[in-house]
């Protein structure tokens, strides 16, 4: 053969080389970006409409995330925010909808002092969701009760279920680092369940009633409730 027809040969096996390398790259990133963003993957494909936009915005994300001065909260403000949430909850019984503010306000409350925005919902959504990005299906779920609530529209049942997606992300949120996404918040089959609020006062016949004070906090942090 000519060389003329060696040179084609030769571009055309570093073209098909350098597609293979780029589309094992794409998949590779894609792989990646799913198992760190989980859920909210494909909640953001949906709204971007491709892939490509999609992922432009989750490495956004990450990058942004990356700019955040994050820390954790030592053992005594995690057991003072546990027995918080216990008393959130046992308000539950007597004001459903108070308590369901009270508990995105303490989300709120941990989320700042963790050093994530504390202002503006989907902000607040696309910093967590770098780290929490299981979990934020559980708050998007809470904020939209949380809304219908501030216009009576939301049954009990509504807010029971708020309070349970609360719960999933301030569990993830006072977790230590690692054991954020291997921790109780997860509510998968199988798992251990908290009593769970009813508005009869009553809990789930499993479990005994919620316990007040330190020891209530304590037991907080071995229960969550149930989806």
């Amino acid at each position: 053969m000519s060389t003329a027809i060696w040179v084609v040969v030769a571009l055309v096996v570093v073209a098909v080389l350098a597609a293979a390398g780029y589309l094992a790259m794409t998949r590779s990133r894609t792989a990646r970006l799913r198992r760190r963003f989980g859920p909210e993957y494909d909640r953001v494909l949906e709204r971007q409409g491709g892939r490509a936009a999609a992922e432009r915005e989750l490495r956004s994300r990450e990058q942004r995330h990356e700019e955040l001065e994050l820390r954790e909260l030592d053992p005594r403000r995690r057991e003072e925010y546990r027995e918080q949430w216990v008393r959130v909850q046992e308000r539950f019984v007597d004001a459903p909808e108070a308590a369901v503010e009270q508990a995105d306000q303490l989300v709120t409350v941990v989320m700042g002092e963790r050093g994530y925005p504390a202002r503006g919902f989907e902000e607040k959504v696309a910093h967590l969701s770098v780290e929490h990005g299981r979990t934020m299906d559980h708050y998007r779920r809470a904020h939209t009760i949380s809304g219908k609530a501030t216009t009576q529209e939301a049954s009990t049942e509504d807010l029971r279920q708020a309070m349970v997606h609360y719960r999933a992300l301030f569990e993830e949120l006072l977790a230590p680092h690692g054991e954020a996404h291997h921790g109780k918040a997860h509510h998968g089959k199988g798992e251990e369940h908290a009593a769970e609020p009813t508005a009869g006062g009553e809990h789930d016949g499993r479990h005994a009633a919620a316990p007040t004070g330190p020891a209530a906090g304590r037991r907080g942090d071995e229960r969550t409730m149930r989806s």
